[in-house]
This record gives C-alpha cells, sequence and structure tokens, in this order.
C-alpha cells in the first residue's frame, strides 16, 4: 500500500498549489475582463445605478465597440505567447498580462473621463493585448505540472476559475455600482484583485517541479516519472514540428469544436446583461445578479463533470477519447437547444428564460474536460503552442460577435432579433460539436514525440551513403 502511495505521490502537494494559483489567475483577469458588460449598462443608464456619477449617451454600435475591443488586442498576441511562454516560462510572462491588467484597470476611469467610449476601447483594446498571453500560459504550466492521473482534476480546477470569475465579475459589478463607489469602483476593485495575485504569484509560482523550491523529492520525481521525463528536460528546446500539425485532421477537429465555443461564449459572456435589460425589462442589479447565475451554473457543473470523468476512468466505463467526446456532446448539444428556446421567451417569463439560461450554462461547463484539456492529450510538449493557435483563431469570433449583435439587434427590447443571435449560436454549437465526434481524439499524436523533426537511424544511414558517394565523385572529377 506504501509503495503504491509513494509510486503516486502525496495526496495533496505544490502541483495542486500551482492549479490554484491558475485558478485564482483566471478569476482575476476575468472579472476585469467581463465586468465591462455590467459597467457599460451603469454608465449609460445611471438612473437605475448610482447618479452621483456620470452618464453616458453612447449609442448601440459604440458600446458594442467598446464590448468588442477587448479582443481586438486578445487575438494579436496569442500566438506570440506560445513562443514567449517556451522561451520564458509561465512564472515570467503569466505575471506581465496580470499586473498590466492591474494597472490599466486603475486608470480606466480617468481615461474615460477625458476621451469618452473612443479612450475607453482603446485601454480596452490594450488589456486584450496583454491579456492575450495568460491561456497559453496556463495550458503550458498544466503540462509542466500535471501528471495524467491528475490532469482532470488540476485542469478542471484551473479552468473553473473563469466560471467562477464570470459569477463575480456580473454578481459584483452591479452591487459596486449602486454603491457609494459607483461605476468607477468597478475597475479599481479589480485592479486591487490583480495586484494581490501578482504578489502571490511571485511568491509560489515555478515554471515546472525541478525548478520549485516548495516541493518535495517524492513529489517531483512521481509528476516527472509519469510523464516520462529524463533530466535535463525542461533545459532542452523541443522544435515545433509545423508542417505535422498543420497537416492533423485531429488538430483541426479541435480547432473547429473551440472556435465553436468562442463564439458562444462571447454571445452569453458579453450580451446576457443585454438581453436581460432590453428584452427582460431588469433593473441593473437583479440583472447583474441574474446574469450571475448561468456561470455560477458553470462553475458547480465543471466540478459535477470532474466527480463522472473520475468515475468513468476508475472504473474504466469507456476511453479517454469517448469520454471527452461524450462530456463534449452533453456541453454543446443540450445549450443549442436551450438557446434556441430562450429566443421565445419575453418579459411576461422572466424566470423560465433565466431558467434556461441558467440550464444552458450548466450544461456548457463540460466543454473544459470536453475538449480544453484534448490539447494536453494530443500534445503535452507543444501544449503551449497549439493552446496559442486554437485560443487565438477561436477567439476571432468574439471580436466578431459584438459587432454582429449590433448589427442584428438594433432594437434592444425586440425578441425577434435577439431570437435570430440565439438561432446562430445554435447552430454553431451543433456543427462545432459533430464535427469534434467524427475527428477528434485524445491520443497522443505521433509528431509530439522530442525526436520527432530529428532524422532516424536509416535517414542518417542513407545521408551518409550519398554523402561519401558525392565526395567520389568528386574527386573523380577533380583527377580527370
Amino acid at each position: 500500500m506504501n509503495a503504491v502511495a509513494e509510486q503516486k505521490g502525496p495526496l495533496i502537494g505544490i502541483r495542486h498549489l500551482q492549479a490554484v494559483l491558475l485558478f485564482l489567475a483566471i478569476v482575476a483577469n476575468y472579472i476585469a475582463r467581463l465586468n465591462v458588460s455590467v459597467a457599460v449598462v451603469a454608465m449609460t443608464d445611471a438612473a437605475t445605478t448610482n447618479t452621483d456619477f456620470p452618464e453616458y449617451d453612447w449609442t448601440g454600435a459604440q458600446k458594442s465597440y467598446v464590448l468588442s475591443s477587448f479582443y481586438w488586442g486578445y487575438i494579436i498576441t496569442q500566438f506570440p505567447a506560445g513562443f514567449l511562454v517556451r522561451r520564458f516560462g509561465a512564472k515570467s510572462v503569466l505575471f506581465i498580462p496580470t499586473f498590466a491588467t492591474a494597472i490599466l484597470s486603475a486608470l480606466t476611469p480617468y481615461c474615460i473621463s477625458w476621451g469618452g467610449w473612443k479612450a475607453f476601447s482603446v485601454i480596452r483594446v490594450v488589456e486584450g493585448l496583454f491579456q492575450g498571453l495568460i491561456f497559453p500560459c496556463i495550458h503550458e504550466h498544466l503540462a509542466k505540472w500535471s501528471p495524467p492521473e491528475d490532469r482532470n482534476r488540476l485542469g478542471v480546477f484551473a479552468y473553473s476559475g473563469a466560471d467562477c470569475g464570470s459569477v463575480l465579475a456580473m454578481a459584483s459589478s452591479g452591487l459596486i455600482a449602486n454603491s457609494s463607489m459607483g461605476w468607477p469602483g468597478i475597475f479599481y476593485v479589480s485592479a486591487g484583485i490583480c495586484g494581490v495575485w501578482c504578489l502571490l504569484w511571485l511568491i509560489l509560482g515555478s515554471n515546472n517541479a525541478p525548478s520549485s523550491h516548495l516541493i518535495g523529492s517524492r513529489e517531483r520525481d512521481y509528476i516527472e516519472r509519469s510523464m516520462r521525463r529524463q533530466d535535463g528536460f525542461h533545459a532542452q528546446k523541443i522544435p515545433i514540428p509545423w508542417r505535422a500539425i498543420w497537416t492533423s485532421v485531429p488538430f483541426y477537429a479541435l480547432l473547429i469544436v473551440r472556435s465553436a465555443q468562442g463564439w458562444a461564449n462571447s454571445t452569453m459572456q458579453l450580451q446576457t446583461p443585454s438581453y436581460m435589460h432590453g428584452v427582460l425589462e431588469m433593473d441593473i442589479k437583479s440583472n447583474a445578479l441574474y446574469s450571475a447565475l448561468p456561470f455560477l451554473a458553470m462553475w458547480c457543473m465543471s466540478y459535477v463533470y470532474l466527480v463522472f470523468a473520475d468515475v468513468a476512468m476508475s472504473r474504466q466505463w469507456m476511453s479517454l477519447t469517448t469520454l471527452r467526446k461524450s462530456i463534449n456532446t452533453v456541453s454543446y448539444w443540450g445549450p443549442a437547444a436551450a438557446l434556441i428556446g430562450i429566443g421565445f421567451l419575453d418579459k411576461s417569463q422572466t424566470s423560465l428564460a433565466i431558467t434556461l439560461m441558467t440550464i444552458n450554462a450548466g450544461l456548457n461547463a463540460g466543454s473544459g474536460i470536453g475538449s480544453i484539456l484534448t490539447i494536453i492529450d494530443m500534445s503535452p510538449n507543444h501544449s503551449g503552442m497549439l493552446m496559442a493557435i486554437v485560443n487565438g483563431i477561436g477567439n476571432i469570433f468574439p471580436l466578431l460577435t459584438p459587432l454582429l449583435v449590433g448589427v442584428i439587434v438594433t432594437d434592444m427590447g425586440s425578441r425577434s432579433q435577439w431570437q435570430i443571435v440565439f438561432a446562430m449560436t445554435a447552430v454553431v454549437f451543433f456543427f462545432g460539436n459533430l464535427v469534434y465526434i467524427i475527428w477528434g481524439t485524445t491520443d497522443q499524436q505521433a509528431w509530439d514525440a522530442e525526436d520527432y523533426l530529428q532524422p532516424s537511424d536509416s535517414e542518417c544511414i542513407r545521408n551518409g551513403h550519398q554523402l561519401e558517394q558525392k565526395h567520389a565523385m568528386d574527386g573523380g572529377t577533380k583527377t580527370a
């Protein structure tokens, strides 16, 4: 029994501390990212919040620019983030965007006071540029610290920070806007949270198990042995097999399914307050609280999915690929049906609308186990770079959806116009998961091998013979 425990490492260790730090990083940055959806409503309708602070008369299009501007910067730095985290490690790279977000959040109210929605949009673009570094770092860090047996637990817990951050952003922003701090307080609170996390990360974070000053030898050996890493593994630079990646069918299936999630996330996170305020005619305080309910459901349900996955794998009910596809199907096709139903409700059916939105979000919580962690399954050695590609392309859609909603929904109180938005999202959900079911896999890809781009022994011998023949021919020519 002791030998088994020794082989598996301590039940709770530094790998779990790293997952907690990643969880908190996502929480802090998501609060700063998503509080804008409530803040914009408060800033343009002061009668529903604290009237002691400035109110701005922004058009629907201008508000759409503010809501989408974050993603204009966000997609630009995804790809460079993959290179940066490989070169400098997650500890340095993850600190930078969170610290920058703290500074930018603190400056936001001042910038809006003299520059209006244009200055607000610029601040959000810059914030997006910095936060684009985050998720490639998260994935790279998880790949370094999570043994296969612990991957579901550590990965789901870390990524549940997105749901927790969404809940806190939606629920607290309305309360803060109604308080003596007014809507500027939304940004000041975000700045403080990000600053506190930066201190914790500098003290407790480590790029990998061998570099940690807190970890014991038993846990370090367990992590490195389970990942089949030799001494000096973290010091080597594994070349990226670009051609193999871009010709990999499972990679494209993963890219498509995550792009579908990006479309849906932007609709749910950024448009929910506008829908509830326009169609359901809810005031800003109850709007914020009810907007948080779907994300609270996601947060709770992510752990329900995790328990099911643990039981299914421990009892060998199905393969890992089947498990991920099954959970992803529930988390995509269930919300697709719920979204269509939501579009047919009006202000007389507020309770039913909120219930469906909550069920929608709760079911969608399975996408973490269903498809996000598939990136690490397929390629632990290149997970940071793959996440940079997948997240970068996937977040083109959050850039476009607020603008598309601004074109479709010209009257915020029009139920028929919101029906189009929700129906489009349902279609994207359905076909994105269908592609994943057909072509997706969790099998570790051949191109993930450390020596994939190194010539094989037969190639070396063949190249050596060719070189000898060339030298012989050159010698013969010179003699002649």
